[in-house]
């Protein structure tokens, strides 16, 4: 029996997308960091930014903190603050690549006492966990090197599995450590953690509330980015996502931006998977808009995956199974290729509707003046950028 959009409406309510508070910074390229207007100055301008997206889309509940980006004295204060505005402070993003002695690696580092002071950065981010209710540590490691012989591969992955462990014994039983992986970049030689299969390796050695964190823009062309999906969630070891859009490197564009039909892939693997509205998978953003506006590109990426989620959730998996069993491979393709070229976007809006948010949450956010207010009202002091 196929699936109608009335059949999975309850499951879009129970969707939640969560923002890098980095997102609404100024930021750019290695050649120019660009200003825009109304560009916050502080953490609590972020939140204030981040929470207008979840004010007219309602799909993005929780804010992502960046550390030293996001350092602000009180933290429980600046809980208080998120909730005041509509959402929640979320996972804790530690920084181990802007300091001078992480030159050469930094939980990788040949000197202990370097690593050691990237171990007590980590520790200072569960403090800040403790004081924000945040569950999830993310770690992305910067580390690697750009020759042969600049470093030894193996002791340097046994000083990362050292780092982390004491990392890890520092979580409390109700948080969790996500380590994210990267290809390249900006180390060109070797990357210490370049792949989903080094990310696990590293986390299965630490315990069950170790996680892998999948960046959609972090693999090598042409890379399979739902059977890995796939994998992950077979191992139970899927903790979060960070979605964007890549042409050609870790572009970090609108997340659908570069292959709609690539996001669709995956999550219809998220879901058959059992990862859709599992507490255990976060959905997360991770990108920066270096050209285009940065609230409406907020908006514009998290409705692109409330509709690539739609159009997955309508999938006939009856219809597909049985193609699958019969051998049937273009019947198979014909299911699934027909659920992503279904058109949601009307039913969507007369979703949003009935439940009290605009049909278009785009133009609405355009209509509500609040990008003219904030540049007005923002002159003076130093605008959010990378590093700040």
């Amino acid at each position: 029996m196929a699936t109608t959009f009335s059949d999975i409406a309850p499951l879009l309510a129970e969707q939640a997308i969560e923002l890098p508070s980095w997102a609404f910074g100024n930021s750019g390229t290695r050649f120019k960091v660009f200003a825009t207007p109304g560009t916050p100055r502080t953490p609590q301008e972020k939140i204030a930014d981040a929470a207008q997206v979840h004010r007219y889309t309602g799909l993005a509940p929780t804010v992502a903190l960046h550390i030293p980006w996001d350092n602000v004295d009180d933290y429980a204060a600046l809980g208080t603050f998120a909730k005041d505005q509509g959402v929640a402070l979320g996972t804790i993003n530690s920084n181990t690549f802007q300091d001078d002695d992480y030159k050469f690696g930094a939980l990788s580092h040949v000197d202990p006492q370097i690593r050691r002071k990237a171990i007590d950065h980590h520790l200072e981010c569960i403090d800040i966990m403790h004081a924000t209710g945040s569950r999830d540590l993310k770690i992305w490691l910067a580390e690697g090197t750009n020759y042969p012989g600049q470093g030894d591969m193996r002791a340097r992955q046994d000083r990362v599995a050292e780092s982390l462990r004491t990392i890890y014994a520092a979580l409390a039983d109700d948080q969790r450590l996500v380590l994210e992986y990267k290809f390249f970049e900006p180390a060109f030689y070797h990357t210490d953690v370049p792949d989903w299969g080094t990310s696990y390796a590293q986390v299965a050695a630490l315990g069950d509330r170790a996680m892998v964190c999948l960046d959609t823009g972090h693999h090598a062309p042409g890379t399979n980015i739902e059977f890995i999906v796939m994998q992950l969630l077979r191992l139970g070891r899927l903790g979060s996502f960070d979605f964007n859009s890549r042409f050609y490197a870790d572009d970090d564009l609108i997340v659908g931006a570069a292959d709609p039909f690539q996001l669709f892939r995956i999550i219809a693997e998220v879901i058959r998977g059992g990862g859709y509205a599992n507490p255990d998978v976060a959905f997360m953003l991770d990108q920066c808009h270096n050209v285009e506006d940065k609230i409406p590109g907020q908006i514009r990426s998290v409705l692109n995956v409330q509709e690539m989620t739609a159009r997955a959730l309508l999938l006939d998996r009856e219809a597909l199974a049985a193609a699958e069993e019969a051998g049937d491979v273009l019947g198979a393709n014909a299911v699934f290729m027909d659920a992503f070229y279904t058109d949601v976007r009307p039913w969507l809006a007369q979703w949003r509707e009935g439940r009290g948010l605009p049909a278009d949450p785009f133009q609405a956010y355009l209509d509500s003046g609040y990008a003219q207010r904030i540049a007005e009202e923002r002159v003076g002091g130093t605008q959010a950028s990378w590093g700040a």
